[in-house]
């Protein structure tokens, strides 16, 4: 579950900054008036460094009353892939602590306040997420609120919600490993997000799919003892609906290269050949908040390929 938001359209005084336990100030290329500016000065002082360097490497010290804040210049004409980077550096020392709350306030014109608190709100909460992890010692601490100061989005960042959770489920199955996430599993927990979405959900077996001639994917399939690959055609057709958008994606849950074995370090992220499949399934996640008013439909390919089964058609050696 994804942080709450609590949204403040004022700037945030001395009082409410000085209180925060994990405060970013997300700041304009021409300096503003903010609360808590001495600490800054003379974090930049001791450093030898000026404020617009705050565009490229961020600040973090702690407070006068226990806190700890971070301070960064992002500009509104970078990308926003350039946005996101520099904000992930800044937003960095808050989060590793694993704060319960986190308080985000933005300074500038509105243009950009709405880019800083956009890209900043979609930053924490994609760095904040649970992803899995085989270390006995590591515990996650959830972030259960983000207060914004300084803008109030009005859709209460819903589109931005729905970007983050397309994209957190993506790296949370692509980074489970094979044994946890083989194609029988994957089916399931498709079939789970499509009963929650009230998509409509069909899927192709490997009995079904020798009937209707899918030669190439059954050829492949056969790689795995199993028997357990599909196709999963997945369907979101809202009532007014003025379009037909098709996604289709490949999800290979671990492929070893077949005859053309792969060495060790080409077959360790193989896992992840599965993220064209989750692409897809995640863009309808994306949609459906935001009211896309098109129908969609998704097709997704599931399966293991193995080496050395008994019906495993050949390759000849170095083919793709």
């Amino acid at each position: 579950m994804l942080a709450k938001i609590v949204q403040n359209q004022v700037d945030i005084t001395d009082k409410a900054a000085g209180k925060a336990s994990h405060i970013l100030f997300v700041l304009p290329p021409q300096q503003p008036e903010l609360p808590l500016r001495g600490v800054l000065e003379a974090r930049l002082g001791r450093r030898g460094i000026k404020y617009a360097e705050l565009a490229k490497s961020p600040l973090a010290a702690d407070l006068p009353e226990g806190g700890r804040a971070g301070w960064v210049v992002v500009d509104a004409e970078k990308s926003a892939f350039e946005r996101h980077t520099i904000l992930r550096k800044a937003l960095q020392p808050l989060l590793e602590e694993g704060p319960s709350a986190l308080t985000i306030a933005v300074f500038g014109s509105g243009k950009e306040r709405r880019l800083a608190a956009e890209a900043a709100v979609y930053v924490a909460w994609l760095n904040s997420a649970e992803l899995p992890s085989r270390k006995k010692k590591q515990q996650h601490k959830p972030l259960k609120k983000i207060e914004l100061f300084g803008w109030e989005q009005a859709d209460g960042f819903a589109a931005i919600q729905a970007v983050v959770e397309g994209n957190t489920l993506t790296r949370r199955l692509t980074m489970l490993p094979p044994n946890d996430l083989t194609p029988a599993i994957y089916r399931e927990k498709v079939k789970a997000l499509a009963v929650e979405n009230g998509w409509a959900h069909e899927e192709y077996g490997l009995k079904k799919l020798r009937k209707l001639g899918a030669g190439a994917f059954v050829a492949v399939a056969q790689g795995s003892d199993a028997e357990d690959a599909a196709i999963v055609h997945l369907t979101y057709a809202p009532k007014k609906a003025r379009k037909t958008v098709a996604l289709v994606g490949k999800g290979i849950c671990f492929d070893t290269g077949g005859h053309n074995l792969k060495p060790a370090k080409y077959m360790h992220g193989m896992h992840e050949d599965m993220k064209d499949r989750l692409l897809a399934g995640a863009g309808a996640e994306q949609h459906q908040p935001q009211g896309l008013q098109a129908k969609r439909r998704g097709h997704g390919a599931q399966r293991h390929h193995h080496r050395d089964h008994p019906h495993r058609r050949r390759r000849p050696h170095g083919a793709g």
